[in-house]
């Protein structure tokens, strides 16, 4: 088995082809029949695992497994106390009311990689950084949840997935898990146990 963590440059598709000529992962990952787990945004960056461990790639996607999925995102404007409540909480978006979420600000995180092309800077506009975790998993969840309150998502980055963070990879990089990796993630997703 396979398990291989890349960090996903923004403007990539997370599939290995498209009829559009656009940049997908078999541009970055030479590595046969191993597929995605879940999915990231062609305009979010980060975190993304693949692997031909068919079991382990659905527990880790599957919300009912709850594996939570840190993000950061880079949103418009100044976060209040209000809109961190309601993150909290669960807030409604089209497809119904997001389970809770942890949220917190931070300052824009240490390493982070420049984005090309980068976000355009307005003077008049602050911005801010947001942790957010989740384990639900709707389609563009968390730029759904910051827009209901208030904070366009400007840039998305999925930091981590369970205990598993991006470490030094920079966008386009990838490798291979170790075997201590691969159990973390199989305890925390409940692989071996009955449910």
């Amino acid at each position: 088995m396979r398990y291989i963590l890349l960090n996903k440059p923004y403007e990539v598709l997370t599939q290995f082809t498209d009829e559009h000529g656009r940049a997908t992962l078999k541009d970055f990952v030479p590595v046969p029949n191993v597929y995605p787990v879940g999915r990231l945004d062609f305009d979010s960056e980060g975190l993304l695992l693949l692997t031909d461990d068919k079991q382990l790639q659905h527990r880790l996607s599957d919300p009912k497994f709850k594996v939570p999925k840190t993000y950061w995102a880079q949103v418009e404007g100044t976060v209040s106390a209000e809109a961190l409540q309601q993150l909290r909480r669960g807030v409604q978006i089209k497809e119904g009311l997001t389970a809770p979420g942890e949220a917190t600000e931070l300052p824009e995180p240490a390493h982070l990689w420049a984005r090309n092309p980068p976000i355009r800077y307005r003077a008049s506009i602050p911005t801010s950084w947001l942790e957010i975790q989740i384990s639900q998993g709707m389609n563009r969840q968390v730029r759904k949840m910051c827009a209901a309150v208030g904070l366009p998502c400007l840039r998305l980055v999925r930091a981590a997935i369970g205990p598993l963070g991006l470490g030094k990879l920079q966008p386009g990089e990838w490798r291979d898990l170790t075997a201590a990796e691969v159990d973390s993630l199989r305890k925390i997703s409940g692989v071996g146990r009955r449910f």
